[in-house]
């Protein structure tokens, strides 16, 4: 026999019942290896010794039987290598994408990531999904878009034809869409450039911000087209991030957005992927009416380190994030993806970069779903976002009242490509959705805390029990108005941030006139009860302001048994959390109980 030691990794020696027994070290799966494991007959335990330090066979007339061992593996978690992985991918910056997957390219944190891996192995590349990039064009000659372009579906408003094309620039100035264009849908397998999160979707171009000043007509008309032969659309723009800017969509935009989440896709809804905003701490994402759109999904960014990106807004309406680029100056931490004119790039950015992998995610969901609707993708977001590894100095992840947990900067965490097919699979329509108005509060003057107190229709047809968003429609002026700070927390005890200070907004007239500020943070919750604003100031110079009306919308649904199972599962949690923290309070008393005495002893 070979390789013992009293209580090294070779061979140990235990007493199992009445057996003794001799373990080996483990080796490759499915080999036979040269350990063997010894079970001796029970008065056999001093002859065991003496054959273990002599190295010889002297107790072998003890032995009442021998196992040869088989080797298998154990590998240590945490890291992977992206050739470990089962995704074969022959295009060039494919290693380069670590928003796919992350095994800590350009110092990136592994595993943090969009786990498209796990979708790709059930079998979802986004097949039979259309996705609009609502952009400066897209180069739908490229040779990694040129096969995934549906031309059908496309359309320039900015030159009214169908052929959205980017205007010409000596700087690329308009390769905006085209790089997300190919974050959504870029082959794969064809040796050019990266790959699309949803290979197999279609991509449509919409030209709609190449022209000196926007409309609500062309928005609007960007918005609603072809709405039953697109699934989803991306957007990556909004109002200027200057910190300032306090503005969303007209009219004509809005009645689009309603048609389109009640009248496209055959009444399921279209789905609109709205970039948070790139304004960095002197912005606030809820301060742009497109971001903060019920009817949207606003995603914003991390870093391949689970860093916020430093032009990262930050804002209560945030539903989930996905990736970009910021902070680190290595090249390879961009995201790769298409650019003009057959080319590739390694650094597209901004939160631009993130809304198209969020597209690509969803696309994948309607593959494994085609039934979802705008509703049951908003919920499978929260549900499957997670935290993974993503961590901001000034936000901490918090629980909402049934658990749920969220960040003010990154909404319910980093969407999961492959938790959310899963899901996807099993998924059941969400209960119809109801709208109540749940108070309001005129003419309140210079008071800096408000309560409402609501039943929430209870009693009515448009009763709410579950919340999904909830609305404080604000009117209020201020002498500046980027030093006020607007809070609400709910009956459950969750806070949001409705408003953070903005310092480079000096209005002193306009202040926020009915402005919906929204919040996505009491997803879930029982909405009735005491909700409690507060309004203040946050600045440098004393600043004076008037809140004329605050009037509180709630939107969800009457039953959403999904929601009772998380209760349940969070209570038990805490149950259990309170169970560990009385026993390491036990722990701890008797061990100072221990000291006391042996103080006194000695």
């Amino acid at each position: 026999m070979r390789g013992y030691s009293r209580y090294g990794t070779a061979v140990g020696f235990m007493v199992l019942l009445d057996a003794l027994l001799i373990f080996a070290t483990q080796a490759t799966e499915g080999v036979l290896t040269d350990h063997l494991l010894v079970q001796l007959h029970e008065d056999a335990q001093d002859e065991a010794h003496q054959v273990a330090t002599q190295h010889g066979l002297q107790s072998a007339r003890k032995v009442k039987k021998v196992f040869e061992q088989e080797g298998f593996s154990r590998q240590k978690r945490g890291y992977r290598n992206i050739n470990d992985i089962e995704v074969n991918m022959s295009d060039p910056l494919f290693t380069k994408q670590w928003y796919l997957i992350n095994t800590g390219q350009a110092d990136g944190t592994p595993g943090l990531d969009l786990n498209v891996a796990e979708a790709w192995a059930l079998g979802y590349t986004g097949k039979g999904v259309t996705i609009a990039i609502m952009d400066d064009g897209i180069d739908y000659l490229h040779p990694d878009l040129a096969s995934n372009y549906n031309a059908d579906a496309s359309y320039d408003f900015s030159s009214n034809d169908p052929f959205p094309f980017p205007r010409y620039t000596d700087d690329w100035f308009n390769s905006h869409g085209t790089r997300c264009a190919g974050e959504v849908s870029a082959a794969a397998n064809n040796n050019i450039c990266g790959v699309g999160v949803a290979y197999n979707s279609k991509v449509a171009g919409i030209r709609m911000l190449d022209q000196p000043f926007m409309t609500d007509i062309i928005e609007a008309s960007s918005i609603s087209h072809m709405p039953q032969d697109i699934d989803i659309y991306s957007a990556s723009w909004g109002p200027t991030d200057d910190g300032k800017t306090v503005d969303g969509p007209r009219e004509l935009t809005l009645q689009a957005m309603a048609d389109g989440v009640n009248k496209g896709r055959g009444g399921k809804g279209s789905i609109y992927v709205w970039a948070s905003g790139d304004g960095g701490s002197y912005d606030d994402c809820n301060c742009d009416g497109y971001a903060s759109s019920m009817w949207t999904i606003s995603i914003n960014s991390a870093i391949n380190d689970g860093r916020t990106a430093l032009y990262d807004e930050s804002c209560s309406s945030t539903l989930a994030s996905t990736f970009s680029n910021g902070r680190k100056r290595n090249p390879e931490a961009g995201v790769a993806t298409t650019d003009l004119y057959g080319n590739c790039t390694l650094r597209h950015s901004g939160t631009s970069a993130a809304a198209p992998e969020a597209a690509g995610v969803f696309a994948l969901a309607l593959e494994a779903n085609p039934n979802l609707t705008w509703r049951d993708m908003q919920h499978l977001s929260v549900l499957t976002s997670k935290r993974n590894q993503l961590h901001d100095e000034v936000h901490q992840w918090r629980r909402n009242g049934v658990g749920l947990e969220f960040n003010h900067l990154f909404g319910y965490g980093v969407l999961d490509a492959g938790g959310m097919v899963k899901m996807a699979n099993e998924w059941k329509t969400v209960p119809e959705r109801f709208h109540c108005v749940a108070g309001s509060i005129q003419e309140s003057g210079n008071k800096l805390v408000l309560a409402i107190t609501t039943e929430a229709c209870q009693g009515k047809d448009n009763f709410v029990r579950y919340l999904e968003h909830v609305q404080a429609v604000v009117t209020v002026n201020a002498t500046r108005r980027g030093d006020l700070n607007i809070n609400m927390t709910s009956p459950m005890g969750t806070k949001s941030i409705l408003l953070s200070r903005r310092p480079r907004d000096d209005d002193s007239k306009v202040g926020f006139d009915k402005w919906p500020f929204m919040t996505t943070h009491t997803w879930g919750e029982d909405p009735r009860g005491t909700w409690v604003l507060e309004v203040g100031f946050r600045g440098d110079q004393p600043q004076r302001g008037v809140l004329k009306e605050w009037t509180l919308m709630l939107h969800g649904t009457q039953s959403a048994p999904y929601i009772d199972q998380i209760v349940r599962d969070y209570q038990s949690k805490l149950a259990m959390s309170k169970k560990e923290e009385l026993e390491e309070e036990l722990d701890e008393a008797v061990e100072r109980s221990l000291k006391s005495l042996m103080s006194k002893n000695n």
